[in-house]
C-alpha cells in the first residue's frame, strides 16, 4: 500500500516522524512536501495528496496542519476524497471503518507525535466494513454530483 503524505510548514516535523514510522513498518509513501519550515499554505499541500489518491497514484493519504482541520476541508473538495481528521483512536478507526475514508489529517498542534502514530497505525489496519455505512457513503459520494448553478 502506497501512502500519500504532506503537510504545511506546522506539521513539518510531524511528518517526518510519521514518515520515519512508515520507513520503520516498511510501507511504502511518496512525500508531496513540505520539506522547509518556510510559511505555506496547506490547501496546496492537500490538494496534491487528495489528487494522488484520488487518481489512485497512492491507496491512501496522510496530511498534517496546525489542526488538521484545514487540511480535511481542502482535501474533500477533491471529488471523489473522503478525508478525515483524526485525533483519537475510536474515530480514528471509524472513520475508516464506517466512513471509509482515504485520508487521515492531524494536527500536530494537537496531539502528540506517540499518539500520531498510533493513529496511523489504527488507520492502516482499519479496512471499510461496509454493510449499513455503506448506503451512507454512497449518498456522500452523490452530493458531489449536485449542481446548484
Amino acid at each position: 500500500m502506497k501512502i500519500a503524505i504532506g503537510s504545511d510548514h506546522l506539521g513539518l516535523e510531524l511528518k517526518n516522524i510519521i514518515e520515519d514510522f512508515l520507513k520503520e513498518k516498511e510501507i511504502e509513501f511518496k512525500d508531496f512536501g513540505t520539506i522547509s519550515r518556510e510559511p505555506l499554505d496547506y490547501p496546496d499541500i492537500a490538494r496534491k495528496v487528495a489528487r494522488a489518491v484520488a487518481k489512485g497514484d497512492c491507496k491512501r493519504g496522510i496530511l498534517i496542519c496546525g489542526t488538521g482541520i484545514g487540511m480535511a476541508i481542502a482535501a474533500n473538495k477533491v471529488k471523489g476524497i473522503r478525508a478525515a481528521v483524526c485525533h483519537d483512536i475510536y474515530s480514528t478507526e471509524r472513520s475508516r471503518k464506517s466512513n471509509n475514508a482515504q485520508i487521515m489529517t492531524m494536527g500536530a498542534r494537537i496531539i502528540g507525535s506517540e499518539l500520531a502514530k498510533k493513529l496511523v497505525e489504527v488507520w492502516l489496519n482499519s479496512e471499510f466494513q461496509g454493510g449499513h455505512s455503506e448506503r451512507k457513503v454512497q449518498k456522500i459520494m452523490e452530493i458531489e454530483k449536485e449542481n446548484f448553478s
